[in-house]
């Protein structure tokens, strides 16, 4: 299968979370950011290593983000801050910051909020890519609440139904609902077909896509590796006939509550091409019910999931965060596996930093 190509490095170098997470947050802060912010953006790229986004963590993400700190692309010091505000609701401005900060003080603020009123709704203007969208439903998930995320993306890679061109964003939508027994429910899905970091990971191995996953300007499939960077991105469903209305309805909504709700404009009118905007919601769920009534009936639900008998060839039925679980106690325990060319860049910004390689396992 190609997704297990895309996740099966050659001769990979594993490395210990801990050891990376210190090693990003030295590089970010020597390239700028203080120490409490290059903390928490080198968190949300390790937790993505560790759940197995290896397209928005340190392997594929983090490079790019240094420089564009270094370069100015992004505001080092920002103050990000509240410029509108009701006791649920907030509209933050990111003041261009890194969006993997800016995105965390609006999930935080969202929470606080729900602590206070029930619900918590924030959008955040003035962002950039924010990295893996499931890390911020996640942290409402130790509070009893329910977490949800999404985000426009930089770019035009995807073509609405019917559309010759691409112009929308992949648009993911990050969900997380806590549990008692069972694992959480973590959904974390792009708008699109497949999310343009698979893309970018097919392009890096040299890895051939399925039919499916990209179309040139006549309609015809793109499945070549070489001709995929003239190739169009598909909405969810792909086709018509499959509901790619569906999908791009959906990447259309992401557009309305991120970009025109928070004034930053729907993702695909932005002036600013790598410019971002996100909208964050936190639920306590004891403003409905109890929250252990909740987390039982969260237990049945997706325990009844878990245990459906899976078809031939298929050892078991997941439901969202089941595998992520599993992946990050396994990458805790022996390691997050870095791909050649990500040792070499890691390499060169250890060199440029003058701070140690993460520890090999």
């Amino acid at each position: 299968m190609v997704l297990k190509k895309l996740k099966q490095y050659v001769d990979p170098t594993y490395v210990d979370s801990e050891s990376l997470l210190e090693f990003a947050t030295v590089v970010f802060n020597r390239a700028g950011l203080s120490r409490e912010d290059a903390a928490g953006a080198a968190e949300v790229l390790v937790e993505a290593d560790l759940a197995g986004a290896d397209s928005h963590g340190i392997c594929y993400s983090f490079g790019g983000k240094v420089r564009s700190v270094v370069s100015g692309g992004v505001n080092p010091t920002p103050d990000i801050r509240i410029v509108h505000e009701t006791p649920s609701t907030a509209l933050v401005d990111g003041d261009n910051a890194l969006g993997l900060m800016g995105s965390r003080k609006a999930m935080e603020i969202a929470i606080a909020k729900a602590h206070e009123v029930g619900t918590g709704t924030v959008a955040l203007r003035s962002s950039s890519h924010c990295g893996m969208i499931a890390f911020y439903p996640t942290m409402a998930l130790e509070h009893d609440m329910i977490g949800l995320a999404m985000s426009t993306t930089p770019g035009s890679s995807i073509t609405p139904t019917f559309a010759k061109d691409s112009i929308l964003g992949t648009n993911p939508i990050g969900f997380a609902v806590p549990a008692g027994d069972e694992k959480p429910f973590i959904l974390d899905i792009a708008t699109s077909v497949v999310a343009s970091g698979k893309i970018a990971i097919a392009r890096a191995l040299g890895v051939d896509v399925p039919e499916g996953w990209r179309r040139d300007d006549d309609d015809n499939p793109v499945t070549d590796v070489e001709a995929l960077g003239g190739s169009h991105g598909l909405p969810l469903g792909g086709s018509r006939e499959l509901g790619s209305h569906k999908g791009y309805g959906i990447a259309l909504m992401v557009d309305v509550l991120c970009g025109v709700l928070s004034g930053n404009g729907a993702g695909f009118l932005h002036a600013v091409p790598r410019s971002c905007s996100q909208y964050f919601q936190a639920i306590r769920i004891d403003a409905f019910r109890p929250a252990d009534e909740f987390k039982r009936d969260m237990d049945l639900a997706l325990r009844t999931l878990r245990e459906l008998e899976p078809t031939t060839g298929n050892d078991q039925v997941y439901y969202a965060g089941m595998q992520r679980a599993a992946l990050k106690a396994d990458r805790i325990e022996n390691g997050i596996p870095l791909p050649q060319h990500t040792v070499g860049t890691l390499k060169d910004l250890a060199s440029e930093f003058e701070v140690e390689f993460p520890r090999v396992i």
